[in-house]
């Protein structure tokens, strides 16, 4: 309970900066920082509000209200789709921008950007309430609200896990390769073009070298998710495929509160490797300490 308290805080004031600093800093808002604002958005509310559902669950609460639990249990499932549509969507605006740069002029505006994220949050919902929808399990009479007891195990693997998240994360690894490999391929070709047109040769590499490394900091966003994920899916895989094999709780808990750390590191990686969201954060910071300091 402690770990998940600070993951809660870190992840909600984390990423609460990742949006200040979106909102005070024009350079910051562009269309790939919109999709990385929502899964901000995705991980203030996975830190104040599925990480305290989950706590209550844990201890059982709420008793002999099977909806509301449905509810509570489903939140962290909503948050984490949206999240993943955020990544899928920023894989697709990179790989329009990098490999497709006339098109992308015309199909990735801030309108359009925001239209996806609505489009997404709304699915995300969706797949997310399926459970209060009818496909859960009827929890024992004494109506405790524990997640194995009331969540359907065909659910969270067959249609949450296979079609839900590992289908999309394959997705977006694919996309990455792509990208990777053509670049690479372009860049070769840059440096074969006769040396009359080296100013030309100059200008096509630095815009690419700018696309990849703005893809660079999403894609390690994207590899922390699958690794803080992927194991409590596999363990849910076990429970389900193999009922009688012991899972020890030890490892069930460090796989959960690895899946919810996941939402507090994306600020972190942000302020590693993104120069225009560390300055920005330290302008933050200095306003902060000002004011405290009044």
């Amino acid at each position: 309970m402690t770990a998940e308290l600070i993951i809660a805080f870190l992840s909600t004031v984390g990423n609460l900066l990742v949006c200040v600093a979106v909102g005070i800093n024009q350079k910051l808002r562009t269309v790939t920082n919109y999709f990385l604002v929502s899964l901000a958005v995705a991980d203030i509310c996975v830190g104040s509000i599925a990480i305290p559902c989950a706590i209550l669950t844990d201890i059982g609460l709420p008793h002999h209200n099977l909806y509301l639990c449905l509810l509570m249990l489903s939140v962290l499932i909503m948050f984490t789709q949206s999240s993943i549509f955020s990544l899928l969507a920023v894989a697709v605006e990179r790989y329009l921008a990098i490999l497709m740069p006339f098109r992308y002029q015309l199909l990735v505006t801030p309108r359009n950007a925001i239209l996806v994220i609505l489009f997404t949050w709304l699915l995300a919902f969706l797949i997310g309430l399926i459970p209060l929808m009818g496909w859960h399990k009827t929890p024992p009479d004494a109506g405790f609200c524990f997640f194995v007891s009331v969540v359907d195990m065909t659910y969270m693997v067959y249609f949450n896990f296979f079609a839900c998240v590992l289908a999309p994360l394959v997705v977006m690894f694919l996309i990455y390769a792509q990208i990777f490999v053509t670049v690479k391929k372009q860049m070769r070709q840059i440096t074969c073009v006769p040396s009359g047109r080296g100013e030309a040769q100059m200008t096509l590499a630095a815009g690419i070298r700018k696309e990849i490394k703005t893809a660079m900091p999403v894609f390690l966003v994207l590899f922390l998710f699958t690794i803080c994920w992927i194991p409590l899916h596999i363990i849910n895989c076990f429970l389900l495929l193999c009922p009688n094999c012991p899972v020890p709780l030890e490892l069930l808990l460090a796989a959960i509160i690895l899946s919810h750390a996941n939402s507090a590191v994306n600020p972190f990686i942000y302020a590693n490797t993104m120069t225009t969201f560390r300055d920005t954060f330290k302008v933050i910071f200095l306003c902060c300490q000002t004011v405290r300091d009044r």
